[in-house]
């Protein structure tokens, strides 16, 4: 149930910031704006980890070189979400973004990539994500006036 709750708070807060990172953008530049998001990110990040972080520094020349480039995945995310809002809509674009999501996660769950146990994506979830893509395209159906 906690991980439920979060994924909740998560999507709402990732649909907001996009669209204030959009907004920012606007007035300030897109990347301006993206280093104004991401630098108060890791001053934030930074101060609750010397407050509350319990993780080991040592055990990052035993992880992954490639988990390493999460920040700049970071980047990507708050540049295409902003481009994206501005062209589309926030509604349109994070639709979008979440059928991306879910597809990707289908396929990391589906191949076992990046360690992730294997999950196999079966015909109910091939429906699922038709039905969402058909969501998003009834959603964006214009009836003639």
């Amino acid at each position: 149930m906690f991980g439920l709750f979060m994924s909740i708070i998560a999507g709402a807060a990732m649909s907001i910031q996009g669209v204030w990172n959009t907004r920012l953008s606007e007035k300030i530049g897109l990347f301006e704006s993206n280093v104004l998001v991401q630098g108060t990110a890791f001053l934030l990040g930074l101060l609750v980890m010397f407050f509350f972080g319990k993780g080991n520094w040592g055990e990052l020349s035993n992880t992954p070189k490639l988990y390493w480039l999460g920040g700049v995945l970071g980047i990507v995310i708050t540049v295409t979400v902003m481009l994206s809002i501005k062209d589309l809509s926030p509604t349109y674009a994070i639709s979008v973004i979440l059928i991306s999501q879910l597809l990707v996660a289908a396929l990391i769950d589906a191949f076992g990539w990046f360690g992730s146990e294997q999950v196999p994506f079966l015909w109910n979830k091939y429906v699922g994500l038709a039905l969402m893509i058909g969501g998003v395209l009834l959603f964006q159906f214009k009836q003639g006036t």
